[in-house]
């Protein structure tokens, strides 16, 4: 759901005591819709996000770590300009909206005092972040839009901020019992309950206005108890952060307990609204920063794995057609036995299949333009150019089938790939083996290449995973020692997993840990138990010429393993 008007109370209710009077040390802009403040307060280091996201609109303090651009957006820099080594004074919701206040108090360049304010306007695909000056009028927003036919709110540099208009329903929270009843027998008796509330109040989401119907026992005559006994606890500030799961995974949260979903949805009460807000939107927002900064090289790696798998096709049914020449070569060998019978101008012959047992008659088609000689000598021809087809194709399929297995496992890289520097790495390998081309005038990437990924395990086993192809073969054949334990995922795409032993043998529990981590990072991560193959470094060998992050191995053991998230951000380090 997005923030609705009483979420936002309880967020300022929580976030007043830890931001009023705190000190903005920096301003981060890790995303376009994302700014992220730090600050100090009480000896304490926070960090506030806010997201002006059309469907993640928030302000709330966060543990996340966040990777940001190399270069800072303009609006960041603006920010930074006038927040930087400011504080934050007041912390409000005016009239029940979907917009949170921060008064602040800064400086000018003179170091006279100068009082700002930062809008946080929550507003579905309307949110966005605006400083205004002393003086009311916009310094800049990060979402610059003109609203149709409203110049009052115009969001441009220069121009007074307004709030928004009020709605012609009336705010639920400034009616009595009599105005209520008043509204919801005036409404329209044939839609549903909640939709009445809907269109009669304002000030409720349709998720409050379902779960009221429900309390209501979707009975129009108990339905002004259930939206008196819900007024009186949101003035009381009894708020619970709930969060719902279906299938162990975030599905809904609200202020309250919810009995409209019953034993479909699995609740589960957070200590604050904060940790509410992360728990339900880091992990998919970690995956949207996934899917959208490898789209563009996915893209260009499917297509070069399409362009592979439509020449494969096309190879192998050549390959199919080679099969059949020793057909060819029979039949130019019976030609040759039986040349007296021919004359020219025939289109074909029928002789005697001395090759298989009774001798069957045979007709075999001629070129009526070919004497019988040169008949018998273009299927010779035909035969032999068949048979070097064959050694050829045979091994152009076989590169094809490497170089498709190749691409397969970049778009699992790219799939598994957290950040920049991630697709950094991807992209410098894409280049190397030549499936992408460097632009002319391109700037030299800059950029430095990453160590791979580093977990403990439970018994202080160091353990290490590659991040890309490229840094599997590093780590398998440079940097592991041949006394090391290395996974890999059995027949499946994943990365090279390290256990550096130093010499000792790594208990069961440590070699459990780090088949679950192999099989958290390659493709099997979604489909249950998978099998990982574990041996010595030792008995790992690359093949010459073989494509990145391809090697072979012997004297191995397998071990069923599940990928688990919990346990590789436990372990991580």
């Amino acid at each position: 759901m997005a923030l609705d008007t009483v979420m936002i109370s309880a967020l300022v209710s929580e976030l007043r005591p830890k931001l009023e009077g705190a000190r903005i040390d920096k301003v981060q802009q890790p995303e376009r819709e994302q700014i992220l403040l730090s600050v100090r307060n009480n000896g304490e280091n926070l960090r506030l996000l806010i997201n002006a996201g059309a469907g993640s609109g928030r302000i709330a303090l966060t543990r996340q770590s966040f990777e940001n651009p190399a270069e800072p957006p303009m609006f960041c820099m603006l920010l930074r300009k006038y927040l930087v080594g400011a504080r934050i004074e007041k912390l409000t919701q005016p009239n029940w909206e979907r917009l949170l206040l921060v008064d602040i108090m800064s400086h000018n360049e003179l170091g006279d005092s100068v009082n700002l304010k930062l809008a946080v306007e929550l507003m579905g695909r309307s949110s966005n972040l605006v400083l205004v000056g002393a003086d009311g009028r916009i310094i800049d927003c990060l979402r610059r839009m003109e609203y149709g036919g409203d110049a009052e709110r115009r969001m441009l540099p220069g121009m007074i901020y307004r709030l928004p208009p009020e709605q012609r329903k009336p705010l639920v929270f400034n009616c009595d019992r009599a105005q209520i009843e008043t509204v919801l027998n005036a409404s329209d008796a044939s839609k549903p309950l909640d939709k009445r509330l809907l269109d009669g109040f304002s000030g409720l989401s349709p998720l409050v206005c379902r779960e009221l119907a429900h309390r209501a026992f979707n009975d129009i005559g108990c339905l002004p108890d259930a939206v008196e006994a819900f007024l009186e606890s949101v003035r009381a500030g009894e708020f619970i952060p709930t969060l719902l799961l279906k299938d162990g995974k975030p599905a809904e949260f609200s202020f309250m307990p919810l009995k409209q979903y019953g034993a479909e949805y699995e609740q589960q009460t957070l200590d604050s609204f904060c940790e509410l807000l992360d728990a339900y939107y880091s992990k998919r927002e970690l995956l949207e920063r996934r899917r959208r900064r490898a789209r563009e090289l996915s893209h260009s790696v499917k297509t070069a794995r399409d362009r592979i798998q439509r020449k494969l096709v096309s190879q192998r049914e050549e390959l199919e057609r080679t099969y059949g020449r020793d057909e060819i070569r029979k039949n130019a060998e019976l030609l040759t036995a039986n040349l007296y019978r021919i004359k020219r101008g025939d289109s074909s012959v029928t002789v005697e299949d001395y090759y298989t047992d009774g001798c069957p008659a045979v007709v075999i088609k001629l070129d009526p333009l070919k004497t019988p000689q040169q008949n018998s000598a273009a299927m010779f021809k035909e035969y032999t150019k068949l048979k070097t087809a064959e050694a050829h194709l045979t091994a152009l399929v076989a590169e094809g089938e490497k170089q498709l297995d190749y691409l397969n496992s970049v778009l699992d890289e790219l799939d598994r790939a957290e950040t920049e520097r991630d697709l950094a790495d991807i992209r410098r390998e894409l280049f190397d083996t030549g499936y992408l081309k460097k632009q002319k005038g391109a700037k030299p990437d800059k950029s430095k290449k990453q160590g791979p990924l580093r977990f403990v395990s439970s018994d202080g086993f160091e353990i290490f995973v590659g991040r890309s192809n490229s840094q599997n073969d590093e780590l398998t054949t440079k940097l592991a020692r041949r006394t090391d334990i290395w996974l890999h995922t059995k027949q499946v795409h994943g990365s090279h997993v390290i256990i550096s032993c130093d010499g000792l043998q790594p208990p069961e529990r440590t070699i459990a840990e780090a088949a679950s981590i192999a099989a958290y990072y390659s493709q099997g991560r979604e489909g249950g138990k998978t099998a990982v193959d574990y041996t010595m470094v030792r008995f790992v060998r690359k093949p010459s010429g073989s494509m990145p992050g391809k090697v072979v191995y012997t004297d191995y053991s397998t071990v069923m393993a599940q990928a688990d998230e919990a346990l590789c951000e436990k372990l991580k380090k």
